[in-house]
């Protein structure tokens, strides 16, 4: 493992050095690197150089030097495994993604389903590896007990070692024994203080720490496995020991991490003269601050460009970013004019050119030689895009490519001008005949794309990626959900301004896409726009197992800590109110999920503590990011409540003592958050709401109800009267009962038949409102009604203006990446969000003076 790249570390103690530096996140600054408006990009294509033959030889060497150490991997495979198979090594990649540049080793066999191979790699080295299997010209990949694929193992090469591993089942063999657990805690060294967000890694099986530092991992096979903790950031260094799991038992841990000196470190990279002048240049690695998400996201990649830092142009034409890191990490790291995989810079064999150091103590700075960005044998293709009119000024345009085996992650495209971006794709090129690709809006492509290749299922655009020498131009023809078919009319009642308390929020919709960080800054111009003076977050964990229950971030799924901290931090300091209210996301439709769990009381007794951990880990985000609120609740937890019932009416089997355990479990989170704790029920658990709401601070009631039957009209009633009728008899004894504060959140898709609460496809059958959100909403056919979910608004907002015991209103649903208008409940770019800053600008005007 051997790297021969080309780069000079310069180590001194102080680094004065003036360079342009760009974040990431910075979408505006990144928008202003234009090109020239009349630039003729086929000119730039013709100036690359003419492709000629390649010869690439692959050498392998056996030396060691004085820099790294010997592994040595034995593996125990299932009994089941088909005989006369290889047996893989799979050194895995991060930076460019798993599923890409994996360097395999053929292990030894040694008889009675054991392998072994000696592997040198440097000292310090932060290991990443599974074993793979190769069977003619399959090659297939271990899983962990419950099915998932194993990313990865890590391996801490501190020095020479033997690892021992076992290998629970393959791809197409089933798992057949029985499992343990490791139930354990991380904490600071030195301040004894639990850590989250900590990467546990033992027998390829991942989970991220809780709040408290607190992980589980389950389904481990019996003996001694590796036991390893990470910090996706490198702030702690990396813990390793042996871990010994026994059959049907629980074996602790206790991890204490030492904290990782920070050091400054510079990259300074000169750049091929072919190199497209004010082009971003982004430097990819493999920790959390050079754009890994820890995550397979879409075709395998793991790093995306819109996390990536973005290099600044040097006086003398080289490239510079100052970035802080931890001594003694294990970096990766390349430069690149896309993301970890498309377009990195290359090795002269072709191959993508994966730099490797560990991070001195000092602060350091390294220069590098970018070769080149494209291979010899393979001409770059260069795209030049118009958009229309209608496209919203604030969006970026993104690309996104479709090799073989599918769609990977979107990258920005280049601003050419006011309706014109441009991309030149340099590598790789030569592992397909045919490419496909498309653009959307703000990397969001399967929600906000071109009218011509929308969907998640959308073969794109072809092209044939060898044969293709002139420059590829397209015009967007529109995009899918920007047409608004007809007027909207707004009515704009006299209102009567409320007390500085009073709550114009806008819930995003609970959903997330590593991209957001990008772009949320722009987010948050557009939630200022509606007049909101609160923002409710609404970051999701993933039901990972039903039985027993494991409830965890999954990342790329979830948000991570570090993600929530990056927004609570620019929400306050726009002056926003926040609030944090988390969502669970499940394998399956809720309902199905619950009626199919085995629900007995060693069942239960594993649920209510891996909630107890999602309501502690969030009531902790929001003590430590100064969140001003914490919501917890909502429709899906009535199984869990005092004598739960399942959605057809039969006992969820939950404890008898149910009651007791959600006040206790109030109880504690108020030791974490002593802000104010709200709890979200729908109208229909407010017929009979748990008793356990007097102990919280006030009521989050989740506001759907239908206004009139199927068979009335809404032009020939009175909305208004209706909804302050509703109000009166679902929402005020509430809190007459409980004398609480009352907070409304509404959703009303902007869809046909909202207000009779059937919304009906082109089968005239009613659809779930889950499924009325991006991305699903590309496979859901029902009629967009943009006024009537203005109606619904208004007749809401005229009823709340007059009942004071009503503390605001929440606008839920709201998707942050594009602005739709599609059938959504989001208001985002819709009529409804023009009458929401209508009413919260005047619901709030004396406070404004």
């Amino acid at each position: 493992m051997s790297k021969n790249n080309s780069h000079r570390l310069i180590i001194f103690p102080l680094i004065l050095i003036m360079t342009m530096m760009l974040s990431a996140c910075d979408l505006q600054a990144l928008q202003k690197i234009q090109l020239p408006q009349n630039i003729d990009l086929s000119k730039i294509f013709s100036s690359l150089p003419t492709p000629s033959p390649v010869v690439i030889n692959e050498t392998t060497s056996n030396s060691k030097n004085a820099n790294e150490v010997e592994i040595t991997f034995k593996v125990q495979i299932p009994v089941n495994t088909p005989d006369s198979q290889s047996v893989l090594l799979k050194i895995m990649e991060e930076v460019t993604g798993l599923a890409f540049n994996a360097s395999r080793y053929e292990m030894n066999t040694e008889g009675n389903y054991q392998y072994t191979y000696t592997l040198s790699v440097p000292i310090g080295s932060i290991i990443k590896y599974r074993y793979a299997r190769v069977s003619a010209n399959n090659e297939f990949q271990e899983h962990i007990s419950d099915n998932r694929q194993v990313r990865y193992r890590l391996l801490y090469a501190n020095a020479p070692m033997v690892v021992e591993d076992v290998v629970s089942r393959w791809t197409d063999t089933p798992f057949e024994g029985k499992t343990g657990r490791i139930i354990g805690n991380v904490i600071d060294a030195s301040t004894k203080l639990p850590i989250p967000n900590i990467l546990v890694d033992c027998g390829g099986v991942q989970t991220l720490t809780s709040s408290d530092g607190s992980f589980l991992i389950e389904g481990l096979l019996p003996g001694v496995d590796n036991l390893v903790a990470y910090a996706l950031d490198g702030s702690y260094q990396t813990f390793q020991q042996g871990a010994k799991v026994a059959v049907d038992s629980t074996t602790p841990a206790e991890i204490a991490l030492q904290p990782a000196k920070m050091v400054g470190v510079v990259f300074v990279a000169k750049l091929p003269q072919n190199t497209i002048p004010a082009v971003p240049i982004r430097v990819a690695g493999n920790l959390y601050q050079l754009g890994n998400t820890f995550a397979d996201l879409n075709g395998g990649i793991s790093a995306i460009a819109s996390r990536m830092p973005v290099l600044g142009l040097l006086p003398d034409g080289r490239y510079s970013i100052n970035i802080a890191l931890p001594a003694g990490a294990d970096v990766h790291y390349l430069y690149t004019l896309g993301d970890g995989f498309w377009n990195t810079e290359i090795k002269n064999e072709g191959q993508p050119n994966v730099r490797h150091f560990i991070v001195p103590d000092k602060d350091t700075m390294i220069e590098d030689t970018v070769t080149d960005w494209s291979m010899k044998s393979a001409r770059p293709i260069s795209f030049d895009v118009t958009v229309p009119d209608n496209t919203p000024k604030d969006d970026f345009i993104s690309i996104q490519f479709k090799p073989i085996y599918g769609w990977t992650e979107p990258i920005p495209m280049w601003r050419l001008g006011d309706k014109r971006w441009g991309f030149i794709l340099n590598y790789p090129l030569d592992f397909a005949n045919q490419l496909h690709f498309r653009v959307c809006r703000n990397n969001d492509c399967s929600a906000a794309d071109a009218s011509d290749t929308a969907g998640m299922d959308n073969p794109g655009l072809v092209m044939n990626a060898i044969t293709t020498t002139t420059p590829i131009k397209v015009t967007v023809p529109s995009w899918v959900w920007m047409n608004q078919s007809s007027q909207v009319e707004l009515i704009t009642p006299d209102v009567t301004p409320r007390d500085e308390g009073f709550v114009s929020g806008i819930e995003f919709q609970p959903i997330y896409n590593p991209s957001y960080n990008q772009n949320f800054p722009y987010i948050i111009d557009t939630v200022q726009y509606l007049s909101s003076n609160w923002l409710v977050l609404t970051p999701t964990w993933t039901f990972t197992r039903q039985s027993p229950a494991v409830f965890e971030i999954v990342p790329g799924a979830d948000p991570l800590w570090l993600d929530m901290g990056e927004w609570l931090r620019e929400i306050t300091d726009r002056g926003i109110s926040t609030a944090i209210f988390p969502q669970p996301k499940f394998p399956a439709a809720p309902s199905e999920w619950w009626s199919t769990a085995t629900r007995d009381f060693s069942w239960w007794q594993v649920w209510f503590e891996h909630y107890r951990n999602f309501a502690i880990y969030h009531a902790d985000l929001a003590t430590q990011n100064n969140a001003n609120a914490l919501i917890l609740g909502g429709d899906w937890l009535s199984p869990a409540y005092p004598d739960g019932k399942l959605t057809d009416g039969t006992s969820s089997g939950v404890p008898a003592d149910a009651e007791g355990r959600w006040r206790l479990l109030i109880q504690e989170i108020k030791t974490h958050f002593k802000g104010p704790l709200f709890w979200a029920i729908t109208p229909e658990q407010a017929k009979s709401p748990p008793a356990f709401l007097n102990a919280v601070d006030g009521i989050y009631l989740l506001w759907s109800e239908p206004m009139i039957e199927e068979t009335e009209s809404i032009g020939t009633v009175d909305i208004n009267k209706i909804a302050a009728e509703k109000l009166d008899k679902i929402a005020l004894p509430l809190h007459d009962h409980f004398n609480k504060a009352i907070l409304l959140g509404v959703s009303y898709p902007s869809a046909a038949g909202v207000e009779t609460g059937c919304i009906k496809d082109e089968n005239n059958a009613c659809v779930l409102w889950d499924d009325l959100v991006q991305p699903k909403l590309n496979s859901v056919s029902v009629k967009i009604d943009l006024q009537t979910q203005v109606n619904l608004y208004n007749a809401l907002f005229n009823a709340v203006n007059s009942r004071t015991w009503i503390g605001g209103l929440v606008s839920r649903g709201f998707y942050p990446q594009s602005a739709l208008i599609d059938p959504s409940a989001s208001v985002h770019g819709k009529p409804a969000g023009d009458l929401l800053s209508y009413w919260f600008s005047n619901l709030l005007a004396e406070n404004e003076e």
